[in-house]
């Protein structure tokens, strides 16, 4: 061989006999040159790649998104649903009553009537997780009360609430509605 033969490029591969022998190259009898890229180009196939990886999770994310709100109403409509379903009866006993009362001579039997389907009404509430609070003879407690007047009294001590002029209601820890009260105060001298 000559000496320009046996010149090689660089990378261990003669110019005139191919690859060193032992590779697959020279096997093959083929030379792969490897391809160099430019990094402005590799940068902006990376960049590519990530913007479509970032367009995705952004479309994954709104699809959650109104998943989410979705299911969030539906579980709201069957939450109202079932208390509908449970007071339902309750408004059935109470078109009955009415219907009854006009024709009762005996009013004991309408107002005993009328207890029983507001017991019927507390008992749906009550599953419903509905509680109504205790509020004559506590003392005041502006998280679950809303005074409305102070009355002066002797019989009860200052800050108790003496009479509800209406109920309130908490469902689980939550405050439905505050309980409207009157609250005794000292008697003026």
């Amino acid at each position: 061989m000559t000496e320009e033969n046996r010149e090689t490029d660089g990378n261990g591969v003669n110019d005139s006999e191919g690859a060193p022998s032992g590779t697959a190259e020279a096997v093959s009898g083929t030379v792969e040159t490897p391809t160099v890229l430019d990094p402005l180009d590799e940068a902006r196939s990376e960049a590519a790649k990530m913007k479509e990886s970032w367009m995705r999770s952004a479309a994954d994310f709104d699809n959650f998104r109104k998943r989410s709100r979705k299911e969030a109403e539906d579980a709201r409509k069957a939450g109202r649903e079932d208390v509908l379903r449970e007071l339902l009866p309750v408004f059935d006993n109470l078109e009955r009553a009415i219907s009854s009362s006009q024709a009762a001579t005996d009013v004991k039997g309408v107002v005993d009537g009328l207890n029983m389907i507001l017991k019927q009404f507390e008992a749906s509430l009550g599953r419903a997780g509905v509680v109504k609070l205790k509020s004559i003879g506590l003392p005041f407690d502006p998280t679950v009360h809303e005074a409305i007047q102070q009355i002066e009294t002797d019989e009860h001590a200052p800050g108790t609430v003496v009479s509800e002029i209406q109920s309130g209601y908490t469902q689980g820890e939550r405050l439905v509605r505050a309980a409207m009260v009157v609250v005794a105060k000292p008697k003026s001298s």
